[in-house]
């Protein structure tokens, strides 16, 4: 599959005919019926009312309503397998009991059709599903799913149909999945009564994080006279004054098909989905109002300020400086798209890079850490907001703060915007418009979402070329459009909100006392009877959690549905002035996408805990005559962007041996190959590194990136710290991406002087740009795939490096001295609930039984661990993984029991080791993993497995053959191996809620 350069040029006019061919017989199947479809047509019980081209996105839209209950449905006809459904429901509520939210977990616990408990979490080992999941935004609810297989499209939409229509609802379930009276110990009827529920726990921990409370209090406080004035996800102290029977009613009008919006989208034939649609579902029901639109706000006759609290975080940047202050302004409905548009881009103007006037006028006086985390334009409710604002500022800052931004507001009004501003953010729109994500279709779902929601027309917002038009004419006609803009939804807008919040070291307390008053609150009103039946309904459940449950009513898909055979990818291995470089011909409309990998072999030990840092500053501190802003405004205007990365990968035969490196990823428009270039060669021969006040606002920026980001990925954090000292990649890996990472910019970002780090730096640049393991990647068009590859061997000759020719293989490094060790960490946070970790060293990617212990992991998340931890532990969600890095790992996320999750880990190996598990339970883990396997791979992307990780095609196929070779008694042995303890050195690592067991523990490392 890999040849020589010398036959480059043949090969791509081969693969560019075959791709032109594909494309060319795929339209006529897919576009052509479509466009065939009249207004007024009735297909299956709907009428067609609209079809329209939209030719930006490649795709044709179908709009229809159902001639008896008015559910509308939209349908993108596009060339893509990776076929999408979802239905969405307005969900408006009056209180903050978090019914939808809780509505979204009860309905996926079985239905009239499909009676086994938690149907959709047993479909993603029944299926090849690349996507399945449910969202509760504020006002509506959406339940998506994604699959490449037509069989497959078909055995979930009867699912996701029977769920959202027909749910049981079984108050079991409602006890389980959103808040219960139990005993602390199920089985002692004399045991104390708490909370209990996976709901209830999941908003404990997402209430602990300040970014969400200071969001939501936002929302709630900007729109205040209907549903947007209540906590939609649900505020835990709320939670438990929800009845089972509210649910219900809830549901009875909520989701109706009345009140229903489907979405299809992708090349499988329209009728099939709306002939299934109506026979599952909507032929059973009437129309009905369901009284869920969301009225305007009323608007306010001056601008109102209010002020919170949240608890301290003892990972902030500057601990004295964690208040946070935000200017908001309600604008307009959303359902006018180009208004909507219009706003959106003046919003990019107004906060998006460091030559905005907000990033000027708030960020480099360094008044604080960060912008605070809602910012700028947000669509996502009826009407329109923009928000603008600092966190990690000084409570004396306040005023001065505000006044800025209102200042600011005036200034903008005033002068405007530089044309070559206006310039870079339309080509911004070119360059998404052209980008092929791999979800594309899930994105186009959120995306319109809103604005459908509220009863607006979805398909101009899909014609996105045609309101750029219209906005570049309106600025044509008159040069103040955006200034009269600024004037009226800013200057001359009463609707503004002024919220600030700062922490309270009490906070975290009052709110579990709190908790324990609502608590005796509900125990005060128990009579005799009502304890005994909470005692014998926590027995019930429990023997409904602990039993095998009957999952022969669901439809399957088989492992030999899994395609034998991967699908290759065309690669070509060539140099450009010595330096390797893979070119990868792909169909990407239009754009240029180059990577390029340096290694580390050479660094000193000491200057990489600093490569995180040096990854995030190198195009953000100007290079060559450029200063940073002017760095800004040209990625701006001729790329897609430029970001660089760490990057760490385990050799795929040797846990002992790694390659360690920086990757730097770019895209452009074909037309600024040249510019795209020009600009990285200037990175490598001259990056800035004198300007120590810039490099201060992008430190304070970065460390508090990295502390808001623990409450939400605390489950990565821990298993990247369980792993590190297990292998050298581990403890390399918990360099650039663990909690060392975030302690260390904690101490570095308040140094009095930062000429020492600008000196690092430097020092680090030498290594890695003027030394010779370095390799390149490029994906493009076919047809340009030549002329590229003569800018790549013009960039490589610009910049200084050491030529040397070498393999366009992973430059890998050995430890000899690495020895494996076990480590229990403990971090102790303020937050109600922790996140666990726990890592085991076992095998390399290409080792006979890494298959195995791929599925071991699969099959343990869904058959084991899911029903302990989330259905008996009341976590957030739980598993298993195992990945190229060697290390199988289990996890839980917004956990309240760590103890009892790391026994259930330590009974999920023993359950596994035992065999008590079935060949069907082994099946269902293997269809699992090819779902994960095969999934959809953009344009972009391709061969980066090859590029980055050393996986050619030929190894996938050979793990692709150990996959399906992996018999039950493999998976017995695998996790003897491996997984016992005594077999394998274990890490453990918890994030998280105070531990008195753990503290108690010598064997613990507190931290």
């Amino acid at each position: 599959m890999y040849r020589q350069t010398n036959t480059l040029l043949w090969k791509l006019r081969y693969l560019n005919i075959k791709v032109q061919k594909s494309w060319r017989h795929q339209s006529t199947s897919v576009t052509e019926k479509v466009l065939s479809y009249k207004a007024g047509q009735n297909i299956h019980g709907f009428t067609v009312r609209q079809v329209t081209p939209v030719p930006d996105l490649c795709l044709t839209a179908v709009q229809l309503s159902h001639n008896v209950t008015g559910a509308e449905v939209l349908h993108l006809a596009r060339e893509d397998s990776n076929n999408l459904f979802s239905v969405q429901f307005r969900t408006t509520p009056r209180d903050s009991t978090g019914v939808p939210h809780v509505l979204e977990h009860a309905v996926l616990c079985g239905s009239h059709e499909y009676p086994c408990r938690d149907p959709f979490f047993r479909m993603l080992s029944r299926s090849l599903a690349t996507f399945m999941n449910a969202f509760t935004a504020s006002d509506y609810t959406m339940y998506p799913f994604s699959t490449q297989n037509g069989k497959d499209f078909q055995n979930l939409l009867s699912i996701y149909l029977d769920a959202v229509f027909f749910p049981n609802l079984h108050e079991l379930d409602f006890w389980q999945e959103v808040w219960r009276l139990e005993g602390e110990n199920p089985t002692d009827p004399d045991s104390p009564l708490v909370f209990k529920g996976v709901v209830f726990n999941e908003m404990k921990g997402a209430f602990a994080h300040s970014e969400s409370l200071f969001a939501q209090h936002l929302q709630n406080k900007l729109l205040p006279a209907h549903t947007y004035s209540v906590v939609s996800a649900g505020d835990p102290l709320s939670i438990p004054d929800l009845s089972w029977e509210q649910l219900r009613r809830f549901h009875t009008r909520h989701y109706h098909p009345s009140n229903a919006r489907f979405f299809t989208y992708g090349d499988l034939p329209l009728e099939q989905h709306l002939k299934q649609i109506e026979e599952q579902a909507l032929s059973r029901f009437d129309q009905i109002d369901p009284d869920t639109a969301v009225p305007p706000e009323p608007r306010w006759d001056h601008p109102r300020e209010y002020h919170i609290r949240c608890g301290s975080n003892p990972l902030a940047p500057e601990p004295s400086k964690q208040n946070c202050l935000t200017v908001s302004y309600l604008l307009g409905d959303i359902t006018d798209t180009f208004e909507a548009l219009t706003l959106n881009l003046l919003s990019s103007l107004m906060v998006t890079g460091p030559n905005s006037p907000f990033y000027k006028a708030l960020i480099e006086p360094k008044l604080g850490s960060a912008f605070s985390s809602i910012v700028g334009y947000d669509g996502s409710k009826k009407e329109a907001s923009f928000s603008i604002g600092l966190q990690g500022i000084s409570e004396e800052d306040m005023e001065k703060i505000k006044n800025i931004i209102l200042q600011t507001i005036d200034h903008v009004e005033a002068s405007g915007f530089e044309e070559e501003r206006i310039e870079a953010l339309l080509h911004k729109i070119e360059v998404q418009l052209k980008h092929q994500s791999t979800h594309f279709g899930l994105a186009l779902a959120l995306y319109i979402a809103p604005c459908w929601n509220h009863d607006g027309d979805p398909v101009p917002m899909l014609r996105i070329d045609d309101m750029v038009t219209r906005f570049k004419q309106c600025l044509k006609d008159n040069p103040r459009y955006l200034q009269e803009k600024i004037k009226q939804y800013f200057k001359d807008n009463k609707h503004r909100l002024t919220l600030s919040m700062s922490p309270d070291q009490a906070y975290f307390e009052e709110q579990r006392r709190a908790e324990e008053e609502k608590l005796q609150q509900k125990v005060r009103a128990l009579s005799d009877d009502d304890r005994k039946e909470i005692h014998e309904k926590g027995l019930q459940l429990l023997t409904i959690q602990g039993s095998i449950q009957d999952a022969s009513c669901l439809p399957a898909l088989k492992v030999s549905d899994a395609a034998p055979v991967i699908t290759a990818t065309p690669l070509e291995m060539g140099m450009a002035a010595e330096v390797p470089v893979q070119y990868s011909p792909q169909p990407t409309n239009g754009m240029v996408y180059f990577r390029v990998l340096c290694g580390l072999r050479t660094l000193p030990e000491d200057l990489k805990i600093y490569i995180p840092l040096f990854c995030n500053i190198i195009t953000k501190l100007g290079c060559g005559s450029l200063d940073y802003r002017q760095q800004s405004q040209q990625m701006e205007m001729k790329t897609g962007g430029m970001v660089v990365s760490p990057q760490v990968v385990t050799d795929t035969g040797n846990l002992d041996t790694y390659e360690q490196g920086i990757l730097l990823t770019s895209s452009c428009l074909e037309r600024n190959v040249s510019a795209m270039f020009d600009l990285w060669a200037e990175i490598f021969n001259s990056p800035n590194f004198e300007d120590e006040e810039r490099l201060r606002v992008l430190l304070m920026i970065s460390a508090q990136e990295l502390s808001n980001g623990i409450s939400s990925s605390g489950h990565t954090y821990a298993m990247t710290r369980a792993g590190h000292t297990l292998t050298s990649a581990g403890r390399l890996q918990e360099t650039f991406d663990g909690m060392d990472q975030v302690q260390f910019i904690q101490r570095i970002v308040n140094l009095p002087n930062l000429s020492v780090v600008l000196q690092k730096m430097l020092e680090i640049k030498k290594y890695i740009f003027d030394q010779q393991d370095m390799r390149c990647a490029l994906n493009a068009t076919p047809q340009r795939m030549s002329e590229i590859a003569l800018h790549i061997e013009e960039f490589v000759e610009r910049i200084s490096i050491k030529k040397n020719c070498r393999s366009s293989q992973l430059n890998v490094t050995e430890e000899p001295t690495f020895t494996p060790s076990q480590m229990k960490t403990y971090f102790e946070l303020p937050f109600p609930v922790s996140f666990i970790g726990e890592s085991v060293r076992t095998v390399p990617f290409t080792h006979q039984d890494y298959a195995s212990l791929v599925i071991l992991s699969h099959m343990m998340t869904t058959k084991f661990l899911h029903g302990e931890i989330r259905e008996k532990g009341g976590a957030y969600g739980g598993g298993a993984m195992m990945d190229h890095s060697g290390l199988f790992s289990f996890y839980s996320y917004r956990d309240p029991n760590c103890m009892q999750t790391l026994s259930t880990f330590s009974r999920a190996v023993e359950w596994a080791k035992n065999g008590k598990f079935s060949q069907q339970d082994v099946d269902e883990a293997k269809l699992s993993t090819f779902a994960t396997v095969d999934a959809p791979e953009a344009p972009c992307n391709k061969g980066m497995d090859h590029f980055l990780n050393g996986v050619s095609d030929e190894l996938k196929q050979e793990h692709r053959e150990r996959l399906f070779a992996v018999a039950k008694q493999d998976l017995i042995a695998v996790a003897t191996r491996y997984l016992c303890v005594g077999q394998q050195i274990h890490g453990i690592a918890v994030l998280g809620a105070e531990n008195g067991n753990i503290r108690k523990d010598p064997s613990w490392v507190v931290r």
